[in-house]
């Protein structure tokens, strides 16, 4: 099976952040804050290494594993950026790597919020895990994002044969 590149399956999209999305507030001098909610960066998160995972792999996925670090809050008028790719490949699943930022558009300030690294699973039609083709990193990150990659997959193997 011919491998892929990183660029042919990456994605990167935005989404306007609205009242509906947020739940909690921050009060600040007068005025209410509404912050988005973490299970909706969440959904994104996972609708993006789906769509990143099946346009590398060419079928449909599941999602096994969500490694996940929120680094600053969100807001509703903010608009996220979400930056995905496959970081690593085995015979049948993905590591997807996916950045999260908010932009507030008022004054054009960016700040990283999330990253996540989700784990999915190619699957055949009959519900059973399927081989993908090998992740091809070619820029220096991109190797880095690899081998960083790697390590946590042995990780992860490490903790499932110990439970």
């Amino acid at each position: 099976m011919k491998g892929k590149t990183v660029k042919e399956s990456a994605i990167t999209s935005s989404h306007l952040m609205l009242i509906k999305h947020s739940g909690n507030f921050i009060f600040d001098v007068g005025k209410t804050i509404p912050m988005v909610h973490g299970g909706i960066l969440m959904t994104l998160m996972d609708e993006i290494a789906g769509m990143v995972a099946t346009k590398h792999s060419g079928t449909q996925v599941a999602t096994a594993c969500i490694d996940m670090q929120f680094v600053s809050p969100a807001f509703a008028g903010n608009r996220m950026i979400l930056k995905s790719s496959v970081n690593y490949t085995t015979k049948t699943s993905m590591e997807i790597g996916i950045r999260i930022e908010a932009e507030d558009m008022k004054n054009g300030t960016v700040k990283h919020t999330n990253s996540c690294y989700l784990v999915a699973v190619a699957i055949n039609d009959a519900g059973k895990p399927m081989e993908i083709p090998a992740i091809i990193p070619e820029t220096e990150d991109e190797k880095r994002r690899f081998n960083d990659a790697r390590i946590r997959n042995e990780e992860r193997l490490r903790k499932r044969i110990k439970n």
